[in-house]
């Protein structure tokens, strides 16, 4: 089973959208059993909070349900648990190692590092283009599929 956790500074608008989006391509592709998928941020600020209402909005455009998820905080035994540690943006990184303790196995990256074209995922809070992100984590959880299903080939 791979076991994937998305990260960023809250938990509400971009790694639930990645996990969303990413149980959905695994599901259409027939491969729900073989994943373990989820999110969670950097900081606490955002604990027990939904997901944010345009980033709701953005998944329901495409079909994609997130009814239920709250925000939570990365925690140590994640990087156990885990098999990738994916940051939406380089940022993330730095609190995302001090959270878990450094990265011995080489398994924290950002979500994009797997893509074409790395790079950060445009954060919708700050630029409100819920359009952007949309395209962002659709292609880094396209690209990280891909990647796993080459790997395990």
């Amino acid at each position: 089973m791979t076991k994937i956790l998305f990260v960023c500074y809250g938990n509400i608008c971009r790694s639930p959208m990645a996990e969303f989006v990413m149980k959905d391509l695994v599901d259409r592709a027939g491969l729900s059993r073989q994943f373990q998928i989820a999110s969670a941020a950097v900081s606490d600020e955002e604990h027990g909070n939904p997901v944010y209402p345009p980033a709701r909005a953005k998944l329901a455009e495409h079909g994609i349900g997130c009814a239920g998820k709250t925000a939570r905080q990365l925690r140590r035994g994640d990087y156990a648990k885990y098999d990738y540690l994916l940051a939406a943006e380089r940022s993330n990184l730095p609190g995302m190692l001090q959270i878990l303790g450094g990265d011995p196995e080489g398994k924290v990256r950002r979500l994009l590092d797997f893509s074409t074209a790395p790079r950060d995922i445009a954060d919708p809070w700050f630029t409100r283009d819920f359009d952007r992100t949309w395209i962002d984590v659709l292609e880094g959880c396209q690209s990280l599929l891909a990647h796993i299903q080459s790997a395990e080939a």
